[in-house]
């Protein structure tokens, strides 16, 4: 067995470790704009893929399969000969001795460490309610709950087929409610809403899916609080149209595994779809540097923690307030992107001894879809609905993706999609429902 240490012990001049922790938007680019550059990189991740999330829904909701919104990270840097992939945690950091410790115990030393860890969904102090109302943030959540949303229809057809017609069992079954109105919140309704209401209309005997009851609750006044009123009200009025019933100034105050409290009612409802809030990951604790109420770490204009320059951290891991705004910046790809260029010419201008203008974000916009041939797009002062913005919307979501493989498959399903109004990969793969 052959055995080489990294970075190499017996290189010639020294050249600077880059310890990246992370595989998502941020720490791809990052690793990817210093393919040419003089240093060695780590490239730590609990999965062995990179995720393009903006379209995990579509693997939730049926549309799309796993293996066309990710791609294997050791396949993205074959030919990047100084990047090396390692798939594991990281358990703690030690900024002081500019070390990491992964949670078998082992450590390495890094001359600069990108921290570019994501989020998982916050459930507001009440931990307990992910296990009925689970996130979405992974391949297996996405799976989990195109499992849950495809087996709550088949069960309840075999209700009928064995006789036993309870209707308040077969609305519950046949109630979804989806927790959090922006735009995961949104797209998630939407899809629910397009499956039960037109991809399933004819496939069943017993039960009829026009019938699934598809609730949508947020907490701020309009949906999407991220983008001008008028869009969030074009996007509650498309999906009242699709069957789906909005509720906007609402709060959740207890999930239960067959029923969610909405303000003081009481819903029954076998299926409970999180969407609301984000928290940091905790490994951010173990920095001793300044945190947000979201877990998030509070960086400079160079997006290092005060103290630490040798340390970036970037996309949902960073607390950076826009100089333009006055407020922290969202997380999303293109804010992990552009921190993740920074970084990578920070990383260089350290290497040379020469000096970097502070980071400034250039918002391109933002958008969101609702449904079939239907989205919002905010672009500067421009505002979008409908095709033309769905359009927009598919276009660059396609071109964000990693791989022409993924890229002309999700453009060729998407069509197919368009088309028949069909949804691709409706499978149950799972035995244990």
């Amino acid at each position: 067995m052959v055995s080489h240490s990294w970075p190499p012990q017996n290189q010639g001049a020294k050249k600077p470790h880059v310890v990246i922790v992370g595989g998502g938007f941020g720490g791809l680019t990052v690793a990817r704009r210093l393919r040419r550059a003089p240093v060695y990189i780590t490239l730590i991740d609990k999965a062995n893929h990179h995720l393009f999330q903006p379209l995990l829904y579509q693997v939730a909701t049926a549309s799309l399969s796993p293996g066309h919104i990710a791609m294997p990270l050791r396949a993205i840097f074959r030919s990047q000969k100084n990047v090396r992939v390692l798939m594991n945690r990281v358990g703690e950091i030690r900024a002081q001795e500019k070390k990491i410790r992964l949670v078998s115990g082992d450590e390495f030393t890094y001359d600069h460490l990108v921290i570019a860890t994501g989020a998982r969904h916050s459930y507001f102090a009440h931990p307990e309610w992910e296990k009925n109302a689970p996130g979405l943030k992974s391949l297996a959540d996405a799976l989990r709950i195109r499992q849950k949303i495809l087996a709550t229809f088949e069960q309840a057809e075999a209700m009928l087929a064995i006789g036993k017609e309870d209707d308040a069992e077969l609305r519950k079954l046949l109630t979804f409610v989806v927790v959090g109105g922006g735009p995961t919140g949104v797209e998630m309704a939407g899809a629910i809403a397009e499956i039960a209401h037109h991809t399933l209309k004819k496939e069943f005997r017993g039960i009829d899916p026009r019938s699934t009851r598809i609730i949508l609750v947020e907490g701020g006044e309009h949906l999407l609080m991220a983008f001008p009123g008028s869009l969030g009200e074009n996007a509650r009025r498309v999906l009242e149209k699709l069957g789906v019933e909005v509720r906007t100034g609402a709060v959740v105050k207890s999930v239960m595994y067959d029923g969610v409290y909405i303000n003081d009612e009481l819903v029954s409802a076998a299926n409970i779809l999180w969407a609301a809030g984000n928290t940091a990951s905790t490994l951010l604790k173990t920095l001793g540097t300044p945190l947000d109420r979201a877990g998030r770490a509070v960086v400079n204009a160079q997006l290092s923690p005060e103290g630490f320059d040798d340390i970036s951290v970037i996309g949902d891991a960073a607390h950076f307030v826009d100089q333009g705004t006055g407020q922290p910046l969202p997380g999303v790809a293109p804010v992990a992107i552009q921190q993740g260029q920074y970084v990578a010419k920070k990383i260089l201008a350290t290497s040379r001894s020469a000096k970097l203008a502070d980071f400034r974000y250039w918002d391109k916009g933002s958008m969101a879809t609702i449904g079939r041939g239907r989205a919002v797009a905010k672009v500067g002062r421009l505002h979008m609905t409908g095709f033309i913005a769905w359009l927009m919307w598919s276009v660059i979501h396609v071109l964000y993706l990693v791989g022409f493989r993924n890229r002309f498959a999700v453009m060729i399903l998407w069509m197919y999609s368009y088309v028949t109004n069909s949804r691709a990969v409706r499978l149950i793969t799972s035995d244990d429902l």
